[in-house]
């Protein structure tokens, strides 16, 4: 039996196909596997051969078991154990190593010949994984990897809870870890941990760790990112309590809290819990914090892990349980949150949380749910209190239905030129004057998504990358070419409203002497989108000026997942022509 089996795997060997390296950088690599299907097959396992030792592999459909650092075999998901004689088995993986290696590498499947195939481990462009057509030819001077990378770095240093050993952020320590429930993220220059916009902004930002993958491979930042987006994961996993049916919402009296100038690490004020339950609904915060658990289940499986992933999805399937019998407005229940994050209603929320969690698992009733709470109106913005156009997004892209289409093109009807928003001398669409960058750059995310999915693509594409464009310097102030995010460029805030980024090093005091102390905030709060200008352009970098200067999660959610987008772009040979009114040439 042992010598068949040798037998049967070295002749499939034989005709192994040579899969192509698409990139390679310092620890990590890209590859392309392409295996023609000349049998039929129920069921089966590819074989990775590799010349030099790869430490670990990624691969999104199929479950890899480690053979040596030179052997990996992949066996099919259940959505693809079939394929027919015609097909073409494929699919991209990672692979990490040891320096920048780019191995030359084969694939088999057991049992199967496979006719040989192209012997090269030249890069190669990568197609679009969407029916889009193909919209490049533009180029561009703006570093979006190193952008993208920045952001993250903002989301460390919001981070709440005992830190842990590889903390980027050097001016950052251990606080509140008397919470009832450690960890998350503080919502901004404050410290209360708000759970519905902490739930948007993770929700969005796995929605574009989920479609724009690639993205982040070629800003070498894909590991960090999944460090990133666990901390607020592992916080809702924390604050539901399925045999309680208790979801915390709210962590810190806003209003307390704001009468605080301060390091989160000095907080000595009471920080009640806030909780939603049996009688004090809150269908739109639960759902939301579902959606989040049920995306952050698909990008942790498609990580390879596995058991966090079942433990997201586990979380998220119960939790959803509660909005569907339990209706009813979080800040209604909650009235402390009322003062800063009053919802609007639950139906967009109930759709997005359905959504994802049809795309997690394929139950159908999740999809009807989605449709039930569906509505045909156009958003006002993506927002983490509208959600419209992500509802209709979600359901276009699962269903083709062109009346979900008609829907996305109507609210892009209002927000690209000619429509009903505001813009600024220099192209920025303006929504609001709070959060002015945050609105253009989550219209901007919604953009590149339509446009990947056939919507309007070169228009939208164009649309979504020049606001992109505008907030990272595409704009006339101080000069032109002043970047409204932290640390990008050479022009930039310098004194965003934070509390935490203006305190000098420990253990100098921090009090409210620094809110009106001149000069630049003495901790850099790097990848930070500051609130942006007016409506004419005009912007004051001014601690004091909240409206301007505020810093938010939510402010650089879409944002930055439309920085993956166009790195995608980059990636797949897509960026589009663009025309900023007041481009940035240095």
């Amino acid at each position: 039996m042992l010598v068949a089996a040798w037998l049967l795997v070295m002749l499939t060997a034989a005709s192994a196909v040579n899969v192509i390296i698409q990139n390679h950088w310092a620890g990590g690599f890209q590859g392309q596997v392409d295996i023609p299907v000349t049998s039929e097959l129920h069921g089966w396992r590819v074989h990775l051969t590799f010349d030099q030792d790869v430490s670990s592999i990624e691969v999104w459909v199929a479950d890899a078991q480690k053979v040596s650092d030179r052997e990996y075999i992949l066996s099919n998901k259940d959505f693809n154990a079939d394929q027919h004689v015609g097909d073409t088995l494929s699919f991209t993986f990672l692979g990490h190593g040891t320096g920048d290696i780019a191995p030359h590498t084969e694939a088999f499947v057991e049992g199967m010949g496979t006719g040989g195939g192209t012997v090269t481990n030249e890069p190669v462009t990568v197609p679009p994984r969407t029916n889009a057509p193909s919209s490049g030819g533009g180029t561009s001077n703006k570093n979006y990897g190193d952008a993208l990378g920045k952001s993250i770095l903002f989301y460390d240093a919001q981070g709440s809870g005992r830190l842990p050993a590889n903390n980027p952020i050097p001016w950052r320590g251990d606080s509140a870890l008397g919470d009832c429930v450690v960890g998350g993220w503080y919502d901004a220059g404050d410290h209360v941990k708000f759970g519905f916009p902490m739930a948007s902004s993770t929700t969005l930002l796995l929605w574009g760790l989920i479609r724009f993958k690639d993205g982040y491979v070629r800003a070498n930042q894909l590991d960090m990112m999944y460090d990133m987006i666990k901390w607020p994961l592992d916080y809702f996993l924390n604050a539901w309590n399925p045999q309680t049916r208790q979801l915390v919402v709210q962590v810190g009296d806003g209003n307390a809290d704001h009468a605080f100038w301060g390091r989160p690490e000095d907080m000595t004020m009471e920080r009640p819990c806030f909780r939603l339950e049996p009688g004090k609904p809150g269908s739109d915060a639960a759902a939301e914090t579902a959606a989040s658990l049920a995306a952050g289940s698909i990008a942790f499986k498609d990580k390879g892990d596995t058991a966090y992933a079942a433990q997201l999805l586990t979380a998220a399937e119960v939790c959803t349980r509660s909005p569907r019998t339990n209706r009813g407005i979080y800040s209604q229940s909650i009235p402390n949150a009322a003062n800063f994050y009053g919802s609007s209603g639950d139906k967009d929320e109930m759709c997005v949380g359905a959504m994802w969690l049809y795309k997690a698992t394929r139950n159908n009733q999740y999809l009807e749910d989605a449709k039930a709470n569906h509505e045909n109106a156009w958003g006002w913005a993506l927002a983490w209190d509208d959600k419209k156009v992500a509802c209709q997004l979600l359901l276009f892209e699962e269903t083709n239905d062109a009346a979900y289409r008609t829907e996305v093109e109507g609210f892009f009807q209002g927000w690209l030129p000619g429509g009903s928003i505001t813009y600024t001398p220099c192209g920025l669409a303006w929504r609001d004057k709070w959060g002015a960058n945050r609105y253009a750059g989550n219209a901007a995310f919604a953009a590149l998504v339509a446009a990947e999915d056939g919507i309007q693509t070169a228009r939208y594409r164009s649309w979504g990358v020049e606001q992109i464009n505008y907030i990272l310097g595409d704009n006339h102030h101080d000069g032109g070419c002043f970047s409204f995010q932290i640390g990008f460029g050479t022009k930039y805030p310098r004194n965003p409203h934070h509390r935490a980024a203006s305190c000098p090093d420990r253990p100098a005091p921090c009090s409210h002497e620094q809110l009106d102390a001149p000069g630049p905030s003495p901790q850099l709060l790097v990848g930070a989108i500051v609130g942006g200008p007016d409506a004419q352009d005009n912007y004051v970098d001014d601690r004091k000026d909240y409206v301007l200067n505020e810093v938010a999660t939510d402010y650089n959610s879409g944002f930055h997942s439309a920085l993956a987008a166009i790195v995608h772009l980059q990636v797949t040979d897509n960026f589009p022509q663009t025309n900023n009114r007041c481009a940035c040439n240095q």
